[in-house]
């Protein structure tokens, strides 16, 4: 039954008017059952997940006293990163990301990595993902990279030849103001506020941008060792914020929360405080509050 409302869930979303505004819902892919809950979850509140590492970090980054924020000096032919306190080794995490767009400077990459990833380079580099040990996302030029290697862009409906990509991304609607050269030549331009999906049981890694889900950036990620989220920059003044939001373990979702989040996806963003009006036990009116 949880399948079947999982499937439900997203052809609701799939015929939902999307933002006008934004590049990023023609480029969404569907989230499984366990990530469409997580999404849809309340953040959970003083988490030591939220924190920057003071020992795993860069001496060229300074963390402010609630370790939520990482600033970088401003320092010279420097690459420089920064590790958080704790990582995961199981289940699916929610991490979010702020990082101003006008403080990120060319190689501004954020990602995952082992705890011995090196976190200071000499010159301006890729640092996470210039080894084996992490795995990055280029901000400004949308490139994936491990092994001090390019694998291409992300999100991967970009990855195709323009004119496929021009066909399946650009919709009938007049209101996406989306164009063939924006979506396949030049770098989409990414938010501040950016989401890291990690499912360390199945060993991906993906980013959520703007509400819209972008798919698998990384696959066969090591199961079972502990992975961190990471940042790395070069600007001068860049200051970083991390806030785990979510968790979840690889069982399935409880049909209760499945169910409470098509009641919510029902009513809508606007009407989420009007629980009181369905004609539903206290009880369950109250568990539909309590749990957004």
């Amino acid at each position: 039954m949880g399948l079947s409302l999982s499937t439900w869930l997203y052809s609701r979303a799939a015929h939902s008017p999307p933002s006008s505004s934004s590049l990023f819902p023609p480029l969404a892919v569907p989230t499984s059952s366990r990530l469409t809950v997580t999404l849809n979850s309340s953040p959970v509140t003083r988490d030591s997940r939220s924190h920057w590492s003071p020992v795993h970090c860069s001496p060229h980054f300074l963390l402010s006293g609630c370790k939520q924020e990482a600033t970088r000096c401003p320092v010279e032919l420097s690459s420089d990163g920064v590790r958080a306190e704790m990582g995961v080794k199981s289940g699916l995490h929610v991490w979010e990301v702020l990082w101003n767009p006008k403080h990120r400077g060319s190689h501004a990459v954020m990602g995952v990595s082992r705890e011995d990833c090196p976190l200071q380079a000499s010159g301006y580099n890729v640092l996470v993902g210039r080894d084996s040990q992490s795995w990055g996302w280029e901000l400004k030029t949308n490139q994936l990279w491990h092994c001090g290697q390019s694998l291409g862009l992300y999100p991967e409906k970009r990855r195709r030849r323009p004119s496929e990509a021009a066909k399946e991304l650009i919709p009938q609607s007049s209101s996406y103001m989306v164009t063939d050269s924006k979506l396949a030549e030049k770098p989409l331009p990414i938010p501040e506020r950016i989401l890291l999906v990690l499912d360390a049981d199945a060993g991906t890694l993906g980013f959520v941008v703007d509400g819209s889900f972008l798919g698998v950036a990384f696959k066969d990620l090591p199961c079972g060792e502990e992975l961190f989220p990471v940042v790395s920059s070069v600007r001068g003044g860049a200051s970083i914020r991390l806030r785990y939001l979510n968790g979840t373990t690889r069982d399935p979702p409880a049909l209760m929360a499945l169910c409470g989040l098509s009641i919510r996806q029902f009513l809508g963003k606007r009407r989420q405080n009007q629980t009181d009006k369905l004609p539903l036990p206290t009880f369950l009116q109250q568990y539909l509050l309590s749990s957004h």
